[in-house]
């Protein structure tokens, strides 16, 4: 403990200070606000306790969670086959509560609705649950657990609905075991801070309002009837210089009915765990399916308990916001005893405030702010950032640098002053939009291949999927994509970007085509081509081209001119130490930043010939050297002496 005289400042190494008012003294347990997680790193190791005397106070972090349920395999399981339904009878084994059962089916495909009925005797049954569902989809989606109303059932009945379809088989069942104490959670409507539709997926970006929370599931709100979805929650995460989207959690969401039948639905996705950032990525699988319209999300969040032993009555300071300091090791094993007798009290902190006493830390300043100087004569391309506020900022990659910088982005700079400020790459699951133009182009040498020249608006962007619709409703093809290149000596070759096979069926909803570009084009013309045989040829429409969006996470002011630079093959990727306070710019309050309009530089002296000009060049140096060797040769030639006949050879000197 680092004791201090009374009436000194607070340590200067925090940034935050809040203020408990204890008004008797004891064994104190309050709920951490939502503010105070935001401040502290994600697992609490900078928050400190001090008294109003300069003391500092031993305390426990208290996080509760649901108990493990008890789950196993049923103890007995019948299954009987009738006419119009299957009955399966199970002996549970279980002589404590329980709250659902999952049932076992290598079945593909199918939605049968479940009566569940429970007996103590396996004599007298009485009804628990009707009209349950239990399915699986051809797109992933699955549910075979079946809630049961918390009770002890020795045995269990259930009579599967087989009227509307055949009959599936069923190899066994797990019973789940109710849990014992409930944990509180508190659950608060999330703002929507951006939706993306990709091909085939939603991706909504839901704001926590703070980071750190112990986030016990997802509630999502929609008005749709009746669908199925497998969906994936994710957060941003620091990993290899970058900041990737890590999974969290995955679950299905679901508003199912079997005709006859009322709606159930599952809309909550479990998580149980801390979330480290203030963003949480929501993406639903769509598939051929329109999007969800979701009209509401809430957080189930679980408390974080501070308690410590207060020895005086009076005012206790809460400090967070130190990036820097090891987690405290106090001797509280006192404390821990004592936490199930203890009840969580009213007592809550002030508002968070700015220690009077905070001085920055002038590493993560010379990071900011000074960065090393950098010679751009090499760099080719230049575009201003506008900024709208200080802090932390986020630019997305427009088509301009996508189409000019390497593939891996090694060669961006952000420059200040003609130092460099760091940066940190955030690749993202977002997928833009481009809209091609498309001219079908049939091969007069064989009218039986089709062939589609595909236009992007830029050369060298990275294209990852194309996607068109069929308005043919029957045909089965093999699809190339390709790009034709020149060498460095003028000769064409092709270049092949993917391939797949497709079939269209009348009976198939969807017409679209999705094609998966393994390698990233180098020019701005595309080529798809099928061959038709002695079939029609397969018309095509709606030709869609989409990339995935990137975006650079920085901090800066907005004084002072900012440019990125971009457009050198020759530049090797940057390391800032900016990285390893990634977690913390992830977590910021981040700004959107604007790119201006394109500045092109003085040509590169590492730029080589472009594609489809080096013929021309190589052709044209080639003739070049030619009209000079023949002039040195006719110089090399001996001239004939006047009056001496054409082709014969000079007399020679007399001396």
């Amino acid at each position: 403990m680092r004791p201090f005289p009374s009436r000194r400042p607070l340590p200067s190494d925090w940034q935050h200070v809040q203020q408990l008012e204890v008004a008797a003294p004891g064994l104190v347990k309050l709920s951490l606000p939502a503010a105070t997680l935001d401040a502290a790193r994600p697992a609490l190791e900078d928050l400190r306790l001090f008294d109003d005397a300069g003391q500092e106070v031993p305390y426990l972090v208290e996080r509760p969670k649901p108990v493990p349920k008890v789950v196993r395999d049923a103890k007995s399981f019948q299954v009987s086959v009738n006419a119009a339904t299957t009955v399966l009878t199970l002996e549970t084994g279980l002589a404590q509560s329980l709250d659902g059962i999952t049932l076992e089916s290598p079945a593909g495909s199918f939605l049968k609705a479940v009566q569940i009925k429970g007996s103590t005797d396996n004599q007298r049954w009485q009804t628990l649950a009707q009209g349950q569902p239990i399915f699986r989809q051809p797109n992933g989606a699955s549910q075979m657990r079946l809630a049961v109303p918390a009770g002890v059932w020795p045995w269990l009945r259930l009579t599967v609905d087989d009227r509307r379809s055949p009959p599936i088989p069923f190899t066994g069942a797990r019973v789940h075991a109710s849990a014992g104490e409930s944990v509180p959670v508190e659950v608060k409507v999330l703002s929507l801070a951006g939706r993306d539709e990709n091909p085939g997926e939603s991706r909504l970006t839901l704001n926590l309002g703070a980071a750190n929370l112990d986030v016990a599931g997802i509630q999502i709100e929609t008005a749709e009837p009746l669908f199925t979805r497998q969906v994936t929650l994710a957060v941003p995460q620091v990993a290899e210089d970058a900041i990737r989207e890590v999974p969290v959690a995955q679950g299905v969401i679901y508003r199912a009915a079997v005709e006859g039948q009322s709606a159930c639905s599952n809309l909550t996705v479990p998580v149980e765990r801390p979330i480290p950032s203030r963003e949480l990525l929501l993406l639903i699988r769509n598939q051929d399916s329109p999007p969800l319209p979701i009209t509401a999300a809430r957080v189930e969040q679980r408390p974080v308990y501070l308690v410590f032993w207060a020895r005086t009555v009076g005012r206790y300071h809460l400090l967070t916001g130190n990036p820097r300091c090891p987690a405290p090791s106090y001797d509280v094993a006192a404390l821990g005893a004592s936490l199930k007798n203890v009840a969580a009290s009213s007592l809550q902190p002030s508002a968070l405030a700015s220690n009077p006493a905070y001085r920055a830390p002038q590493v993560l300043a010379g990071v900011q702010n000074g960065g090393p100087a950098l010679d751009v004569a090499a760099w080719k391309y230049r575009k201003q950032v506008k900024l709208s506020r200080a802090g932390a900022q986020r630019i997305e990659l427009d088509l301009d640098v996508l189409a000019h910088a390497q593939p891996g982005f090694g060669d961006l700079r952000l420059v200040s002053a003609g130092r460099q400020l760091p940066y940190i790459l955030a690749p993202t699951s977002i997928r833009r939009l481009l809209t091609p133009t498309v001219t079908p182009a049939t091969d007069k040498k064989d009218p039986r291949l089709s062939r589609w020249i595909i236009h992007l608006p830029r050369a060298g962007l990275p294209v990852t999927q194309l996607n068109c619709t069929a308005r043919t409703p029957l045909f089965q093809r093999d699809v190339a994509l390709y790009e034709e290149l020149r060498d460095k000596r003028g000769d064409r070759y092709r270049r092949t970007l993917g391939g797949a096979a497709w079939m269209q069926t009348p009976d198939r909803t969807s017409r679209e085509f999705t094609l998966a570009v393994h390698s990233p084009p180098q020019g701005d013309t595309l080529v798809l081509e099928t061959h038709n045989g002695d079939n029609p040829a397969v018309e095509l429409e709606k030709f869609q081209a989409f990339y995935p969006a990137t975006r650079v996470l920085f901090k800066a002011q907005p004084a002072g001119g900012l440019l990125l630079y971009y457009g050198n093959p020759q530049a090797a990727a940057p390391r800032y130490d900016l990285s390893l306070v990634a977690g913390q710019l992830v977590a910021a309050d981040q700004a959107e930043a604007a790119l201006a309009a394109e500045e092109q530089l003085k040509k590169s002296w590492g730029e080589g010939p472009q594609p489809g000009k080096g013929g021309v060049v190589f052709w044209g140096v080639l003739a070049v050297v030619v009209v000079v060797l023949l002039a040195i040769i006719s110089r090399l030639v001996p001239r004939p002496s006047p009056g001496q006949p054409e082709g014969s050879s000079p007399s020679p000197d007399v001396k």
